[in-house]
């Protein structure tokens, strides 16, 4: 072969694989969350939008409920590039760099409005930016409700929680927060929650009124403080490997989708913490108000360790005072 030949063959190789995505459609998102939870129906109008927008040339297919496996297995799909997308929390990352961490401090925004706000702020931006990291390209927050506590008896002090078993998910600041309280932080798979607080094998757990309400949580609780305590992040990430080949006009389509359905969850929030607080009213549980006093000092406790860990936190809690 001419070397005239060889360049022409090389460059048009390079061509289709820069433009693969363009002509091949069919795409994977993987969420954790089950197909009523608004992180499921807002993957599902992504990909109904991005498949409008392209003409019908990008099919994105939606695996909600931890169909591809959980957040640890699916970062790993997405760094070997087998998964194109995926709707993660902190987790992962936090666990690796506890600076995402610092966006789970408690009573860091007072709501959903204050959680939007600071999440589209410098510091929240730069760890956005810097997901290349992870071997993924961050596209933006959405967010869960914010964060409360159900319980199976009843809790009328922060010192009632004393020695309860509280599930949570494996992530150093939430479990910080709860060991400070003298609680006891039992990590456990969501799909198993249900049958662990029946059964009473955990006493309560972190949770939002989202899942309280439609997971039925509430038929085995006692107790529902309502704190506000945390707000709860998602990323919406992509596979750097494949964004790589991605065509440059596919990129702006996606991204922008992304972008503006995630920033429509998060704002949708505030109602739908509304309602479903509505909704939980109308059983057997009895609501606490709570706010940042009623835990008393685990929270300066909290804060004065992890302005250490994540150095973040600082600019955080800055761009927050300012809300």
């Amino acid at each position: 072969m001419s070397a005239r030949l060889w360049m022409s063959t090389a460059i048009a190789v390079a061509f289709l694989a820069q433009n693969a995505v363009s002509v091949a459609a069919d795409l994977r998102i993987g969420i954790i969350t089950p197909p009523p939870h608004e992180w499921s129906k807002t993957a599902t109008r992504v990909a109904e939008d991005i498949k409008a927008k392209s003409g019908g040339k990008i099919n994105l297919l939606v695996f909600p409920s931890g169909q591809l496996g959980n957040e640890a297995q699916m970062l790993q799909q997405l760094q070997s590039g087998v998964l194109d997308f995926a709707f993660l929390t902190l987790g992962e990352f936090a666990n690796r760099d506890p600076n995402y961490g610092a966006l789970l401090a408690p009573y860091l925004v007072k709501n959903v409005a204050g959680a939007r706000a600071l999440l589209k702020g410098p510091a929240a931006q730069e760890l956005l930016a810097g997901m290349s990291k992870f071997g993924v390209v961050g596209l933006g927050y959405g967010m869960a409700g914010m964060r409360q506590i159900l319980t199976a008896g009843e809790v009328k002090a922060a010192g009632d929680l004393s020695g309860k078993k509280i599930r949570t998910i494996p992530l150093a600041p939430e479990l910080d927060f709860w060991r400070m309280l003298g609680s006891a932080p039992t990590p456990m798979p969501l799909p198993a929650v249900y049958d662990a607080f029946a059964n009473r094998q955990i006493d309560g757990m972190q949770i939002d009124f989202e899942g309280t309400w439609n997971t039925k949580y509430y038929t085995n609780a006692g107790t529902m403080i309502a704190s506000n305590h945390m707000m709860f992040p998602m990323i919406a990430v992509a596979s750097a490997r494949k964004w790589a080949i991605f065509s440059k006009e596919d990129e702006e389509l996606i991204a922008s989708v992304m972008k503006a359905q995630i920033d429509q969850l998060v704002a949708s929030y505030a109602r739908i913490d509304a309602d479903y607080l509505a909704k939980i009213r109308t059983t057997k549980v009895s609501i606490v108000e709570a706010s940042r006093p009623f835990f008393g000092p685990a929270i300066d406790r909290w804060y004065s360790e992890w302005r250490n860990k994540a150095p973040i936190l600082k600019k955080l809690e800055e761009e927050a005072g300012k809300l």
